[in-house]
């Protein structure tokens, strides 16, 4: 079998939500990530509770969508695979600059970034990568990529950026050996200024931290 695989170029088109409206009144602008098996529309509800006219909430949307079952009604959707995982991140990258490029933030905003589960891969990439300065960085129940390094990060502190990390202790995904694991990594990355918060609770969402965060 004379077998080779090939790459093109193309120009696609995503679609991201938002929560709210930005106007001058706005205090915190967030781009938040979804976990697997998400659509953005849906992840934007565990917002829903912050102060709306203080807080405009961005929503991008993962590119690669599937049905969830065998029913084919549910559809949700994934960031990355480990099939040219090199590649696809930086089409995602390239989609989450065009949306951050889209945005007009009011000045003296607070700019959250928020990971939640595979989402924390995308904006700690993000973030590193493209050295974007937002005043909280927060990871939620899930993993920093082996790839980035402690220089990866050092222009945070330069910008006083706030990280925050939060992991349920009877989270699913995350068992005890990984979970000091990442929390050395965390340590070790961050220079030992990341607050790391362990709530009780599993692989889940919680409003009141959300809420706590601002």
């Amino acid at each position: 079998m004379d077998y080779s695989e090939n790459t093109v170029s193309y120009t696609t088109t995503n679609s991201y939500a938002t929560l709210n409206s930005l106007t001058s009144q706005t205090k915190n602008v967030w781009i938040v990530l979804h976990g697997i098996g998400y659509l953005s529309r849906y992840f934007l509800r565990y917002f829903d509770e912050l102060p709306p006219e203080e807080n405009y909430i961005i929503a991008p949307q993962a590119p690669s969508k599937y049905y969830l079952n065998n029913t084919y009604r549910r559809v949700g959707a994934s960031w990355l695979t480990k099939e040219a995982t090199g590649q696809e991140t930086q089409n995602v990258l390239a989609y989450l600059d065009a949306v951050y490029a889209a945005q007009e933030f009011p000045e003296n905003c607070n700019f959250i970034v928020l990971g939640y589960s595979q989402g924390v891969s995308i904006a700690t990439r993000w973030v590193a990568q493209r050295k974007i300065k937002c005043n909280q960085l927060v990871l939620y129940a899930g993993g920093i990529p082996n790839e980035l390094k402690v220089s990866d990060f050092n222009f945070l502190k330069e910008n006083h950026t706030k990280v925050t990390t939060l992991v349920g202790d009877t989270d699913e995904y995350i068992t005890k050996e990984r979970r000091e694991t990442e929390s050395k990594k965390i340590e070790h990355l961050f220079g030992g200024k990341a607050e790391q918060i362990f709530f009780e609770g599993g692989h889940e969402i919680k409003k009141e931290l959300i809420q706590n965060l601002v």
